[in-house]
């Protein structure tokens, strides 16, 4: 089974090609610049440098969010596009979930922080399980928005060794040292930003599982209301 992985969620622009258990490809960049600008032409590159039939594409994978607003739209867009032209089904991967996966087969807690704004951050705590000789990767919080220090006091109560990654690490990494009493670390450069593979290779699970949509069906997780949506709201309310 071969699948395309797309992820646009943070600050990474990320795509992978990934058949069975191998990476064929995988181009991520974390630049300033914008998605729009990046996604299709990365995808054209990875095509073309590994000779893509796009006929033999089974499923796009797509971190479907929290994330970047405008970065999920691109994504979603992107592979809704995709599947469509491919008629091909679209398997949705939490950002978090997806972003956590980084980190397989770790005897750790994992803590992905994406840097939510307004002192929030999207997070999540998973754990691997070794079942016979692969990991299954357990949520123990599933993702969600909050502030940090809600994360900090979870954790502390969890009493085990954490490993952090994401965006967010830098900008919550004063109150992380500051708060948290239990061992804690965090995830070397390669593998503590958004990976396209990751999500492709999640993705094998959720097709076993059935957790597959049309592209007329899918929409991103953004699981809370846009700056713009929150100012209408509030003008609403005054």
């Amino acid at each position: 089974m071969k699948i395309v992985g797309i992820d646009s969620s943070g600050l990474v622009a990320s795509v992978a090609v990934v058949e069975d258990d191998t990476v064929i490809a995988e181009y991520s960049v974390n630049f300033k610049k914008t998605h729009s600008q990046t996604l299709l032409p990365m995808l054209d590159q990875v095509s073309e440098m590994i000779d893509l039939d796009r006929s033999t594409i089974d499923a796009i994978a797509v971190a479907a969010g929290p994330g970047s607003f405008t970065g999920l739209r691109i994504g979603s867009a992107t592979a809704k596009g995709l599947a469509e032209a491919l008629n091909v089904p679209i398997v949705p991967i939490p950002t978090v979930d997806g972003l956590a996966y980084n980190m397989y087969g770790t005897a750790s807690l994992v803590c992905p922080l994406m840097d939510a704004r307004r002192e929030q951050t999207y997070t999540g705590i998973y754990e691997f399980n070794r079942v016979k000789d692969v990991y299954i990767m357990k949520s123990l919080m599933e993702q969600c928005a909050v502030p940090v220090d809600e994360v900090i006091e979870v954790l502390n109560g969890m009493d085990r060794d954490v490993v952090f990654l994401g965006d967010g690490v830098p900008v919550f990494y004063d109150k992380l040292e500051a708060g948290l009493k239990v061992s804690h670390s965090y995830a070397p450069a390669f593998m503590n930003r958004q990976r396209a593979a990751s999500i492709a290779t999640l993705a094998f699970s959720y097709i076993a599982e059935g957790k597959t949509q049309t592209a007329a069906e899918h929409a991103p997780v953004y699981l809370r209301l846009s700056q713009a949506e929150r100012e209408q709201l509030e003008k609403e309310n005054s």
